[in-house]
């Protein structure tokens, strides 16, 4: 079976839907597994209480995503998005992140903003080839270990 075939038939197996307090664990298990300074299940509590758009994304009965969205007025802020490491480099990275900004721009989302750490060459190139622009460098604004981090600052126009 082809590559193409193989991700087409795949992507029809998974599905979206919206994250529950019982998904915090595994969401937090994903986060650690592909962040160096991941978020806290205080972090992904708080985004479900707050009201912001909560995704997980499923194949079958596993887990193998997650997106965190804020909307302000007409802008939404992709706050975090992941992928478990052994899912990556197949295509769902960018099935989730056309599924978050097509659903913000069905609720009267104009732009949509993201940070992305200046050391993530695939994320910047995933957010590039969907149509992401940089906007500004926003000087030791993540955590790392050896200090801090810049990171870009993305928009697209939906």
């Amino acid at each position: 079976m082809s590559a193409a075939l193989d991700l087409a038939s795949h992507a029809t197996q998974c599905v979206f839907r919206s994250m529950q307090f019982e998904d915090i664990d595994r969401v937090a298990e994903i986060e650690s597994e592909i962040h160096s300074h991941p978020w806290s299940r205080g972090n992904f509590s708080d985004s479900l209480r707050a009201g912001y758009g909560c995704w997980v994304y499923l194949s079958g009965n596993e887990m193998i995503g997650y997106a965190i969205v804020m909307s302000v007025l007409d802008e939404a802020h992709l706050l975090n998005i992941g992928i478990a490491r052994d899912h990556q480099g197949r295509g769902l990275g960018r099935a989730l992140l056309k599924h978050i900004t097509d659903f913000a721009a069905s609720h009267g989302a104009a732009m949509m903003f993201l940070e992305v750490r200046s050391s993530n060459k695939n994320a910047i190139a995933l957010y590039e080839s969907t149509g992401f622009n940089e906007f500004s460098v926003r000087k030791g604004y993540y955590p790392a270990s050896n200090g801090r981090e810049d990171a870009i600052l993305m928009g697209l126009t939906l």
